[in-house]
């Protein structure tokens, strides 16, 4: 309860503060964007991070690191898939490898051997599928509880979530669970980048941005963009 008051305070007080703000031409709703991250920052301070932390300190490391190889095994059959809808089929042939090894050796995903055995993951997915064919990025958007993202990266992640595994779990108490769980790991895993942040960002919401869309662009050109126009 003692969120709420802050929570309205601090969307009030971002879109006063947004209204002043002179959007950019890759966020040209940064007004509402900025608002918005005023929101998810006052819901992450308050709720996210401590559960979170929470996470971090009862549940032990081995178990943790399990959870996220089980997760990160179901992101290389997607990646595997991506990597064939944009023509790379050795990093597709790579990511399938990961797949069954992990599968069938790991424990179901477990322990990630593919990894040590220099297997690298490829990273793909349907957002840079979308970029590669040509689909336009779209306006930056900054979406509470979920984070940075762009029209065209937000679409990818919605056909990611819509064709992936847990959807088609029926029992919805499950379901949500693993959601959950999936969440509070990802989140638990960058607690420290909170700091980084803090001491290298005299605009914490500029440096997410900048951030955000360069990996992107990194990432979309296999770790070779061409350079940007001077105008970006």
């Amino acid at each position: 309860m003692k969120t709420m008051p802050r929570l309205i305070a601090a969307t009030a007080l971002a879109l006063l503060a947004g209204c002043a703000a002179t959007p950019s031409k890759v966020d040209p709703l940064e007004p509402m964007n900025r608002a918005l991250y005023k929101v998810h920052d006052v819901l992450d301070t308050n709720i996210v991070k401590p559960v979170a932390e929470g996470y971090a300190t009862v549940v032990p490391q081995f178990m943790r690191t399990g959870f996220a190889n089980v997760f990160n095994n179901i992101d290389d059959l997607f990646s595997a898939v991506n990597g064939l809808l944009q023509g790379k089929p050795e990093k597709a042939g790579n990511d399938l490898g990961r797949v069954l090894i992990n599968t069938f050796f790991g424990m179901g995903g477990l322990i990630d051997i593919a990894s040590d055995a220099g297997i690298e993951r490829g990273n793909e997915d349907f957002g840079q599928t979308f970029a590669v064919w040509g689909i336009p990025q779209g306006p930056y958007l900054f979406i509470p509880l979920f984070g940075p993202t762009t029209v065209r990266d937000g679409a990818g992640v919605i056909v990611r979530i819509a064709v992936g595994p847990v959807g088609y779990i029926n029992d919805v108490a499950l379901r949500n669970s693993i959601y959950g769980v999936g969440y509070v790991d990802l989140r638990s895993q960058v607690l420290e980048s909170g700091s980084i942040v803090d001491t290298a960002a005299l605009d914490r919401y500029i440096f997410i941005r900048n951030a955000y869309l360069q990996r992107r662009r990194y990432l979309i050109y296999d770790g070779k963009p061409p350079p940007e126009p001077e105008d970006e």
